[in-house]
């Protein structure tokens, strides 16, 4: 079995090991979602320049055009309070899910430079209404608030405070 095909194999079998050794081979295991058969890796190894506190993923089936990306980012904790709201039946809301907002509760389009990998949360409430929107971001109960911001995570948390 060539070094390729085991990791394959280890990664169906659900294996989280990091293999530390180098795929003895020019071609880079094609991921497992792609249909599409892999290309020769391009300039192995790369430099990156990565940022303490982000996860990274690392494209290996050499399709993607950005090679090394952020994942899904972590929401920040703008409020410990939910929003007190008035919305309007029918009407269409983007409620923030990354917490980069300056327009709390609602999304002002931070996620696609600050947070990539969250977007916000789409709804059209039946009838008018005053609700609480979560304001830690953190709710089970999207986009309602839940008291999630009463638990010892989020009480301990530091504010996201905006940066220009």
């Amino acid at each position: 079995m060539s070094t390729s095909s085991f990791i394959v194999a280890a990664m169906r079998r659900g294996c989280t090991r990091t293999f530390r050794q180098p795929v003895p081979t020019s071609l880079v295991q094609c991921c497992l979602q792609s249909t599409q058969q892999p290309i020769s890796a391009a300039r192995l190894p790369c430099r990156v320049k990565v940022s303490a506190g982000k996860r990274y993923a690392w494209c290996a089936c050499g399709h993607s055009k950005k090679q090394l990306s952020t994942l899904p980012s972590e929401p920040v904790i703008p409020s410990k309070k939910p929003f007190k709201v008035e919305l309007i039946g029918g009407k269409r809301y983007s409620w923030c899910t990354c917490g980069q907002s300056k327009k709390q509760p609602f999304c002002d389009g931070a996620h696609k430079t600050r947070a990539q990998g969250l977007s916000p949360l789409r709804f059209v409430p039946e009838k008018d209404a005053t609700v609480w929107l979560c304001g830690c971001k953190y709710t089970n109960n999207q986009p309602y608030c839940d008291g999630t911001h009463k638990q010892d995570f989020i009480i301990s948390a530091l504010l996201h405070e905006h940066t220009d």
